[in-house]
């Protein structure tokens, strides 16, 4: 029994997979903000980054993404070619290695046979930086000189500031202030790769100061990160919002896991029953999983996917499928998706990569018409799986990820209970070398499982329910 698949560098995918190519319905497209509460559209999903390339037909949309990369978040189109530079940058560290889990199995006494796609190898410890190449590509193409974003745990700003290296570009990252105070070390990265970090809320945009005036300990939440960024970027020549996770390119972006772990697993000889991956805004989960998906309508259509979030910010579990905002300020255009209101601040949990108020608009509409599933966890239970994986496995997962790996151990406990044999893949999305505070809060015992109250989810859906 081998425990690793690994592929030689020419193996690396040459083209994303488009799941919208695949759909048997149609995805509900974006409306301009002005439609809900006449705010402007500075949309993080617009057209071109420049005036030449902008695309006369989507005026609602100011311009944000390059032209190339907007068709690629709208089209139909089943495969998009990655450009050779970015397939270039892939082949430095990937294809990552697909492990088959044998000492957690035996530690489980399980007949269930548990695979995970380790995504840690990255230069940024995680999945974040296949986005990140394409998007600092594509921007760079069309003259941008400044990216800037925003970020929870660290993990895309890492990213971003990595990748913006090759094409000379300036990076500047607000970092949510409760996730920059529990992992220091990710700031230290991203201004270790030239990045200007910013806590956020901030004093550097009227968002985080009207958050500051409402509370001056805010602990802050990736949409009023990303909202800061956009204004940051809107008042800045040559500047552009770049966002990590949820937008449709992203998706693309990411199914270079999958394509990977779809040639793996030939080589292990299986097609997984269940595909698990943690569900922040969707692109961990949607990279293993969407190439899973048009496998499996052949392969084995009892496939099932398994989308993890905290408790703490139960988007797909608690939430409502709306039409709400991606960012905290309202001003990027409404799109449907799962959520608990763009004015929702999660609890401020480890996994801070998860605190996101929404679901990626694809992944919404596949589980509301039951193609995924979801489920959440607290994060004593989740660390306590996190720390059990690293004993039996040797790698330590970052909290975010080690929702997938209590998803995975629950799984294999059933298929043990059931006496019956089970093939789990699930996505092991980073390393927690730089989240090890969190393990060492969970082994004192001072982590406290934090679940919003049925009154306050209610109570921020309840603006999106009455304009709807």
């Amino acid at each position: 029994m081998r425990d690793v698949f690994n592929l030689e560098a020419d193996r690396v995918p040459t083209h994303w997979y488009n799941i919208l190519a695949d759909l048997p319905f149609e995805v509900p497209v974006p409306r301009p903000a002005s439609s809900r509460n006449g705010a402007g559209s500075n949309g993080a999903n617009g057209g071109a980054a420049n005036g030449s390339d902008a695309d006369g037909g989507q005026a609602m949309l100011q311009p944000q993404l390059p032209l190339s990369m907007y068709k690629q978040s709208i089209g139909r189109t089943r495969y998009v070619e990655i450009p050779e530079p970015v397939r270039a940058e892939y082949q430095r560290w990937r294809p990552t290695p697909l492990y088959r889990a044998s000492r957690l199995e035996k530690a489980l006494d399980t007949p269930a046979h548990i695979y995970y796609k380790y995504e840690g190898t990255s230069p940024s410890g995680s999945h974040k930086i296949n986005t990140a190449l394409a998007q600092a590509y594509y921007y760079s193409r069309s003259g941008v000189k400044e990216m800037v974003t925003g970020t929870g745990a660290g993990q895309w700003g890492s990213a971003l500031s990595m990748a913006c290296h090759p094409y000379d570009m300036a990076c500047t990252v607000f970092m949510v202030r409760s996730s920059y105070e529990q992992k220091p070390y990710r700031g230290t990265l991203m201004r270790l790769n030239g990045a200007r970090v910013i806590t956020s809320p901030s004093e550097e945009t009227e968002v985080g100061r009207a958050a500051l005036r409402a509370d001056p300990d805010h602990p802050g939440s990736l949409g009023i990160a990303n909202a800061e960024a956009i204004e940051y970027a809107n008042a800045r020549k040559g500047a552009r919002f770049s966002i990590g996770s949820g937008e449709n390119h992203v998706l693309l972006h990411q199914t270079v896991i999958g394509e990977e772990a779809l040639l793996q697993m030939k080589l292990a000889g299986e097609f997984p029953d269940v595909v698990i991956g943690a569900m922040g805004a969707g692109s961990n989960f949607a990279g293993i999983t969407f190439p899973f998906y048009r496998e499996a309508l052949t392969e084995n259509p009892a496939t099932r996917f398994l989308a993890v979030e905290p408790d703490a910010c139960p988007k797909m579990t608690r939430g409502s499928y709306l039409m709400d905002h991606t960012d905290y300020s309202g001003v990027t255009p409404v799109v449907k998706m799962y959520t608990l209101g763009h004015r929702f601040t999660a609890y401020h949990i480890h996994a801070g990569g998860l605190r996101y108020h929404g679901a990626a608009p694809i992944v919404s509409a596949m589980y509301d018409n039951d193609l995924v599933e979801a489920i959440s966890y607290g994060q004593n239970r989740v660390l306590e799986s996190g720390a059990a994986f690293a004993k039996a496995e040797g790698l330590v997962p970052a909290p975010e990820s080690a929702h997938a790996v209590t998803a995975a151990i629950e799984e294999a406990v059933k298929a043990r209970e059931e006496k019956t044999e089970r093939v789990i893949l699930f996505g092991l999305s980073g390393h927690g070398l730089l989240d090890l505070s969190a393990y060492e809060s969970y082994m004192a015992g001072n982590l406290v499982d934090v679940v919003p109250t049925d009154e306050e989810i209610q109570a921020s859906l309840r603006p999106l329910i009455e304009s709807s």
